[in-house]
Formats: structure tokens, sequence, C-alpha cells
């Protein structure tokens, strides 16, 4: 392959990078340019509060496998060294 065709060819490739990522998001919360942005769903009341739902029961789900993981490990009995 010449050197004329792969650099043209790279820069080209570059550029539509470079473009590509001027449209792209941004993130899960954040907004892409002006023209091609949407309202972050992440930041509607809505979803805030099915997120904090969601933390929630995670939590409660945890704080009550511990529980049970601590009452188990109490209740089991332990060797004694001879």
């Amino acid at each position: 392959m010449s050197d004329r065709l792969f650099f043209i060819s790279l820069g080209l490739a570059a550029a539509a990078l470079i473009a590509f990522s001027l449209v792209w998001p941004q993130g899960l919360g954040d907004r892409s340019p002006a023209p091609f942005g949407q309202p972050p769903a992440q930041r509607t009341p809505a979803m805030q509060a099915a997120m904090k739902r969601e933390r929630d029961h995670a939590n409660q789900q945890m704080q009550a496998s511990e529980a049970a993981k601590a009452k188990t490990v109490k209740a089991a009995p332990t060797e004694q060294p001879k």
C-alpha cells in the first residue's frame, strides 16, 4: 500500500472518529451537544425515585443477608482444640 493512500485513509478515519465523538452521548447521565442531546433519563424525578427504591431494596436485602449469616455463625458449634 502506498504511503499516500495510507495517510489519506488514516486522516479520513481520524476525522470520522472525531465527528462521531461529537454526536455520541457523553455517558449515562450527561447530555450530548445541543442539536443531538436528549434530557438524560437518570435525572428525571421518576427515574430518581425508581433508583432510590432499588438502592433501598438492595440495602435491605444486604442487611437481612448479613443478619442471617451472623445468626448462622453464632449458632454453629465451634470445634474445641484438643
